[in-house]
């Protein structure tokens, strides 16, 4: 049976993923939980507990890996403007402490490094 679900945090396709998915599905993609409550079509940030099942555990991490039996996925959990927000706090992470590159291991060490050796 096909599907149009997306992962919640990268917004790629788990078409090639079965339903029901299992508590240890991962996205191929970004490798994060995907029996998450954000992924589900029950989650709600308008409702107290943000969910809209009452009788569902109450959850506090929502997009920690959880045993809810109430999960059921949502084909419209990603929020690109949630994405888009993330890329940019990235972005100026980068911008602030560079992009983590290392330096060659081949290439001349400086004073400050040479005394770490």
């Amino acid at each position: 049976m096909s599907h149009n679900i997306s992962c919640f945090r990268c917004g790629e396709s788990l078409a090639a993923l079965s339903l029901p998915l299992s508590r240890q599905d991962e996205c191929p993609h970004c490798h994060v939980y995907l029996h998450v409550c954000r992924m589900c079509r029950l989650y709600d940030a308008s409702v107290p507990r943000q969910c809209r099942e009452d009788d569902a555990e109450d959850v506090v991490e929502k997009e920690r890996v959880n045993f809810c039996d109430y999960f059921d996925p949502d084909e419209n959990a990603f929020d690109s403007a949630r994405k888009t927000a993330a890329d940019k706090s990235e972005q100026a992470l980068d911008a602030l402490f560079g992009d983590g590159d290392l330096p060659d291991s081949s290439s001349e060490l400086s004073d400050a490094d040479k005394l770490f050796k």
